[in-house]
């Protein structure tokens, strides 16, 4: 079940790549946020799950970035845009639940040494 997880935020990541950037969203701020760093941090952050599990501090940055998308995203009129940024959400979401999975497993593990 989690490789499949994997096997598709890499998918998803790979969608992302081929999208171009919504025209007039460049140096545009949307409910204080950057619009490219906005996407930049998604991309980043999905990336960094598929490479191993998060710092805590990348964790923390990945729940604040569902955060900001559900706020943008409300206000966004541009179709396309909704798209763009609907898709780099729900990579965000699979990015988020990939990693919690990764960490419960990484606690189970601990415990099972921890009994050893």
């Amino acid at each position: 079940m989690l490789a499949e997880k994997l096997a598709a935020l890499s998918h998803m990541m790979t969608e992302r790549m081929a999208m171009p950037f919504p025209p007039g969203f460049r140096g545009l701020d949307v409910e204080d946020q950057d619009m490219v760093m906005l996407d930049a941090d998604a991309y980043g952050l999905a990336m960094g799950v598929l490479e191993g599990p998060l710092s805590a501090q990348r964790r923390s940055r990945l729940t604040r970035l569902t955060s900001a998308f559900e706020k943008v995203l409300l206000v966004l009129d541009d179709q396309y845009a909704i798209k763009y940024y609907t898709h780099a959400r729900d990579m965000v979401v699979l990015a988020a639940e990939i990693e919690s999975r990764l960490g419960e497993r990484d606690r189970e593990a601990d415990l099972l040494l921890d009994d050893q």
